[in-house]
């Protein structure tokens, strides 16, 4: 059963990683794998690299639900937590707000010129919990996948894995990327970041998301680079994460927690027609 009246839709990025936001509180969103699909299709539909639905939740502000641009659901998206904190923040009138997620509960603030910071938890190493296939040591992995080696894994609310390389702009991103996404050593995918040290507080990162490509940032993905590299003493525990669409600070602090800092961009709002339902049933 598709929506019959028009579905009001917000359309956000963070640094150019790009959603589709709709409010699921007052009444539940069902969406299939092939209307969340064809929602996502540039050419067809409105085009996004996830579907952030906010729904009530118990324990936070709200409830973020996330999927993919291939329709998989996924538990955790740095950029898209300051996206949905902005409109929160918006709405209630607040500098603080909290979000649950599949990957877990997060906390927002507001910032100077537009700025957000999220306390994205506490990363995770161990191999069970990325979750790999057997058994590694995820500080310098025994794994590598054309020409590239040894890289480090964290779970930052999702699954990541990272390379360190020379040149991240000479990285063959698209051709590898979802070769090393659906390797079976990753049994629920992987997330895959090309990391080039500059020096110990900048970082140049290129990112291939698992089910959603080449994003032109990643929150999650910057968060367990900038990780990744602290545990190996190539970086400062606070770094500038260079992604191609912009720049996050990370900063992994004695707490334990890691603090995302960067802008939320409304790019504009519109409706979804019962039309456009049609065209779902269709495919």
């Amino acid at each position: 059963m598709h929506p019959t009246t028009a579905l009001p839709f917000v359309k956000m990025h963070g640094l150019g990683n790009d959603f589709v936001v709709l409010d699921a509180r007052a009444h539940p969103l069902p969406l299939d794998l092939a209307a969340v699909r064809l929602l996502g299709d540039r050419r067809r539909g409105v085009g996004f690299d996830q579907m952030i639905t906010i729904e009530r939740s118990d324990k936070a502000d709200a409830f973020m639900r996330i999927h993919n641009a291939d329709g998989g659901e996924v538990e955790s998206c740095g950029n898209a937590a300051r996206c949905v904190a902005s409109l929160l923040m918006q709405e209630n009138g607040r500098e603080a707000v909290s979000i649950d997620t599949l990957g877990g509960w997060l906390q927002a603030r507001g910032g100077a010129q537009g700025q957000i910071t999220v306390d994205m938890g506490e990363p995770r190493f161990d191999w069970q919990a990325i979750p790999l296939a057997r058994e590694m040591n995820t500080l310098r992995m025994d794994y590598s996948f054309g020409g590239f080696s040894h890289p480090g894994a964290v779970n930052v609310g999702n699954p990541h894995v990272v390379f360190f390389v020379p040149d991240a702009e000479t990285v063959p991103l698209a051709e590898i990327g979802p070769k090393i996404e659906h390797d079976p050593l990753f049994p629920q995918r992987i997330n895959v970041e090309f990391a080039q040290m500059i020096d110990r507080t900048q970082i140049r990162m290129r990112v291939w998301e698992r089910g959603a490509g080449i994003t032109r940032a990643c929150g999650t993905g910057a968060c367990a680079t900038l990780v990744a590299a602290a545990r190996r003493d190539l970086a400062e525990r606070k770094a500038a994460i260079i992604l191609d669409g912009g720049t996050l600070t990370i900063e992994w602090a004695a707490d334990n927690h890691i603090y995302m800092t960067g802008p939320a961009a409304e790019a504009f709002r519109g409706e979804i027609p019962p039309s456009f339902w049609t065209a779902v049933d269709a495919a």
